[in-house]
């Protein structure tokens, strides 16, 4: 006997109200291969299993074996729990954990330690917060925070979009993605601030991928005015007021 997980797929889906493809594209697999899945014409793969998993916040065992659309209070609560938006998760990567951050960005155990935070203003999913220094994409400034979703297909990265950037050679940096046709295994990576030149990394070097979708800056220190700059400021005020009397007067005598 089979597992349930193809016609468990085809009830989450339809409780979310999504068409095959919409959710293909979500899981990132073909349309007919979901189809095939739903039919139970084949068995979903353990990745896309974890994925949905994930999403609608169900043990994976029991999108397996259990039928969800059975009655019962154990499965309208499931079903409760599947309706509901996915959870938003927000991992912060501050700059002191950077170095760190190249040898445990796929340790569970490293990303498990890091602090988490939530915004309303993003939707429900997984993104990850990176602090960034150094002027190389001005008007940004050092110590902003960007927070981002992960691209895992090369094909998904936009021309002229920023991007975090986990690079082995450079680290984790913040720029702007320029692509080519011409060299399709190498991405340009430009700053804003003009006097920082583009350079190009190779798909191979490159670690991960962030989709910036929000920065996160602290507000600008404007700096103080002395004693004196504020009395020249008044001195100059009053100056232009006393003009401005004189010229009313003369007009009225005329």
């Amino acid at each position: 006997m089979g597992s349930l997980a193809g016609k468990n797929i085809r009830i989450l889906r339809q409780q979310k109200g999504l068409t095959q493809q919409a959710f293909a594209d979500k899981l990132g697999i073909k349309r007919s291969l979901l189809g095939a899945y739903e039919e139970q014409r084949a068995e979903p793969r353990i990745d896309v299993l974890q994925k949905i998993s994930e999403w609608f916040d169900i043990p994976l065992e029991n999108l397996l074996w259990q039928d969800l659309s059975a009655p019962g209070a154990r499965f309208r609560r499931l079903k409760e729990q599947a309706q509901q938006a996915p959870r938003q998760r927000i991992e912060f990567v501050p700059q002191k954990a950077a170095a760190g951050y190249l040898q445990g960005y796929s340790d569970e155990e490293f990303i498990e330690e890091l602090n988490t935070f939530t915004l309303p203003m993003l939707g429900a999913g997984h993104y990850r917060a990176f602090e960034i220094s150094g002027d190389s994409m001005l008007p940004v400034e050092s110590g902003s925070v960007v927070v981002g979703h992960q691209v895992l297909n090369w094909d998904e990265v936009k021309n002229q979009q920023t991007y975090i950037v986990v690079t082995r050679q450079e680290g984790i940096v913040y720029k702007r993605i320029l692509k080519s046709n011409r060299n399709p295994k190498k991405l340009t990576l430009a700053s804003d601030n003009p006097a920082y030149p583009p350079y190009s990394v190779s798909l191979e070097d490159i670690l991960e991928l962030w989709q910036a979708d929000l920065i996160i800056s602290r507000p600008t220190q404007k700096p103080r005015i002395s004693v004196n700059q504020l009395a020249e400021v008044v001195q100059q005020l009053q100056s232009r007021i006393d003009q401005l009397q004189r010229t009313s007067a003369t007009s009225g005598r005329k």
